[in-house]
């Protein structure tokens, strides 16, 4: 056979529907016939969603995966042949496997090899590491099928192309984070360097809880060029033509999509990440607070974009502490997004909170107690909201303020999904800029200013407390943000962060505040990976945790 179609399905599956999934894959597998492919090539674990964490482990769940493997294993009879991702036990042994069908039944299955252990992976867990494997056989053509991590060293892809592989089709369930694709591209032009051989990278699309798949596909020939590059943060299918010539086989041009980077990714990021978690759990939309502010206007930018200005509410709930322009340039976001909106004032609330705590403060002067009341009393009036009306509450925080702990646990933080959780503050910021200068690929929102100049260029503040700003109580974001990257993201010393140009008191300062907030941490709602490292999966620290780096005496 010199003359060879591969359909790659770059989809959406959701964690556990397996018979959603199924008819998803046999849908593909119908438009990849039309186009007359001779194979179609599914992403990691298609069949049961990846990842699928401890879920794996039920042994209904297994079943029902390889179950629905060999019932469209029988669709082969005629059509395109199958490369899909499935979980299989095999011996009493659960592998993250490829299973290849064709001839109405299962031909052979290959087995991951190279198990992730780190970072928000934690495969070893769950699965057994497969045998290094040799190439599998479709349509006379010898195929290297290694599973995602199996390419990130070169062991696995040296074993195929030593063993007579001819091509490397590899499936991915690659997680997004900001400094990802280019190192995916590097990775994969090593292994064409080394192997010689032409290489596919299929990589799943969609949200699933923290994590965000961003697709983009690609296609590299033997000589590292570039035949295919599919679009990042949406699904797509496409079928690619290969001819075996006197070096091996070669994939015609084929479109080259323009693949988002920086500002415009994580954007996109955040609205795949939100509009999958609402949609997979089936809320109907979301209701967030409208404070004024930069962080409640972004995320509010992001939840339009996401799911349309019908299915997103939003609330005003001011105190005695709101100034006028807070309300003024919460409604103009409103206004700007074109979202339904009230306003609920707290004051009664807050008055109701002291007259029936006076006895218990007597003879104490006010201080954040009283602050956190009004926090808490909104977060009451929002989760009152979802349970009358059905939809997710949408809360705000950033990253600056998760790590240092400037947030009120059931107040502000009180939620089911943050879409800045992994954000820094100077970055809220340059992403609001840019959203207002672009309206991004597939957002349901408008296009132009969504959020006004003010609401982004005011200083930040809580209003909890008269004349409040952030930079009473923290250093300057750009000066914090910069302390955190480094402790969070770089796990930098002390030293080192002085030699950064920081104050020795502002870095220990801030290093407490991170440590003492991972209480909070642990309490607060999923958002969207967007770093390196997030808190939550990344990052996992004990609470109770006596080691300082800071000198004690700084």
């Amino acid at each position: 056979m010199d003359e060879l179609k591969i359909a790659l399905a770059q989809l959406d599956p959701k964690v556990g529907d397996i018979p959603g999934n199924l008819a998803k894959a046999r849908a593909a597998r119908v438009r990849a016939a039309q186009d007359g492919a001779d194979i179609i090539l599914f992403s990691e674990l298609f069949i049961t969603g990846y990842p699928l964490e401890d879920l794996v482990l039920k042994p209904a769940l297994q079943h029902d995966a390889m179950a629905a493997v060999r019932e469209l294993a029988a669709d082969t009879t005629i059509g395109p042949a199958v490369l899909i991702g499935t979980p299989w036990v095999e011996d009493g042994k659960l592998y993250n496997a490829m299973a290849a069908l064709d001839g109405g039944k299962v031909q052979t299955l290959r087995y991951k090899v190279d198990l992730p252990n780190y970072g928000v992976f934690d495969e070893k867990r769950v699965f057994v590491p497969g045998p290094m494997p040799g190439p599998l056989t479709l349509r006379g053509v010898r195929l290297g099928v290694p599973i995602c991590e199996d390419v990130w060293t070169p062991d696995v892809v040296e074993c195929l192309s030593e063993t007579g592989a001819e091509i490397i089709l590899v499936p991915n369930g690659s997680p997004f984070d900001c400094r990802k694709p280019d190192r995916r591209l590097e990775l994969s032009v090593a292994r064409v360097v080394e192997s010689g051989l032409p290489f596919v990278y299929l990589n799943q699309i969609g949200g699933q809880d923290e994590l965000v798949f961003d697709g983009a596909s690609f296609v590299l020939n033997a000589d590292r060029s570039f035949a295919l590059q599919m679009p990042a943060w949406r699904e797509a299918q496409v079928t690619t033509h290969w001819k075996r010539g006197a070096k091996g086989w070669t994939c015609a041009k084929g479109d080259l999509a323009r693949v988002e980077t920086g500002l415009e990714a994580i954007y996109q990021a955040m609205v795949l990440g939100l509009k999958d978690y609402v949609g997979k759990n089936g809320f109907p939309g979301v209701v967030l607070g409208l404070s004024g502010g930069i962080d409640s206007a972004l995320s509010a930018a992001v939840a339009v974009d996401a799911l349309g200005a019908s299915r997103v509410r939003c609330v005003m709930m001011p105190s005695r502490y709101t100034a006028k322009d807070s309300l003024e340039d919460a409604a103009a976001v409103a206004n700007a997004l074109g979202v339904p909106y009230e306003t609920i004032p707290i004051e009664g609330a807050v008055a109701a909170f002291g007259e029936a705590l006076a006895p218990a403060f007597a003879g104490r002067a006010p201080d954040v107690a009283e602050e956190n009341i009004q926090s808490r009393i909104r977060g009451v009036l929002l989760m009152a909201i979802s349970n009358k009306f059905g939809p997710m509450v949408l809360t705000t925080g950033n990253k600056s303020e998760m790590s240092v702990g400037y947030a009120t646990l059931y107040g502000d933080m009180c939620g089911g999904y943050n879409v800045l959780k992994d954000v820094y503050k100077t970055d809220v910021f340059a992403l609001s800029h840019w959203r207002n200068a672009h309206k991004p690929d597939g957002a349901l929102g408008p296009a132009g200013n969504v959020m006004p100049l003010h609401v982004i260029e005011k200083p930040p503040t809580a209003e909890l407390r008269a004349n409040q700003k952030d930079e009473d109580s923290l250093p300057p974001y750009k000066v914090l943000d910069d302390i955190l990257e480094a402790l969070v993201e770089n796990e930098k010393t002390f030293e080192e962060i002085v030699a950064m140009g920081h104050a020795p008191a502002t870095i220990r300062r801030v290093e407490h505040l991170l440590n003492i907030a991972e209480y909070k941490r642990r309490q607060a709602p999923p958002g969207v990976k967007i770093s390196t490292r997030n808190f939550g999966r990344d990052r996992r620290y004990p609470i109770t945790n006596g080691f300082r780096d800071a000198p004690k005496d700084v």
